[in-house]
């Protein structure tokens, strides 16, 4: 007999992030050896555009773990889209991930309004369409290697 519960509970959990990372790690060789080595951790990797008044024209907020750089927002102010600042700001993510964090692979997300094409353009490959996520809406998954 069990009791569920449904409250937010960060002790809780922390404690199943914690056990589901040891169940991980005891049945994956791969994760088992990336343990305690610096690739273990994600690092941020931020990449910032500026213009001359110092406002924010545009941004990429990602990280690195093991191998990839995952991009969590990429982002260009609509005065400054059309002007390859998208394309500027992908391509020092990617070559500070692949010089300075031997990263070989990119992965991101985003939805059919945004982006995918210019992604594309860029060298991605979609491998994952999630259709009505959220309803009406299609998301994609889109990774690249880099060279």
């Amino acid at each position: 007999m069990f009791r569920l519960e449904t409250e937010v509970d960060r002790a809780r959990r922390d404690l199943l992030r914690t056990r589901l990372r040891e169940t991980n790690t005891a049945a994956s060789p791969v994760l088992r050896a990336l343990r305690g080595t610096p690739g273990e951790r994600e690092l941020p990797l931020h990449v910032w555009a500026l213009d001359d008044t110092d406002a924010l024209a545009g941004g990429l907020v990602g990280h690195t773990w093991t191998t990839w750089l995952h991009v969590t927002y990429l982002w260009v102010d609509a005065r400054h889209r059309g002007a390859g600042l998208g394309s500027q700001l992908l391509a020092t993510a990617e070559r500070i991930a692949k010089r300075e964090r031997g990263c070989a692979s990119v992965r991101l997300e985003t939805w059919d309004f945004q982006a995918p094409d210019f992604y594309e353009k860029q060298g991605y490959d979609v491998v994952c369409v999630i259709p009505d996520y959220p309803p009406g809406i299609t998301e994609y998954t889109l990774t690249k290697r880099l060279s």
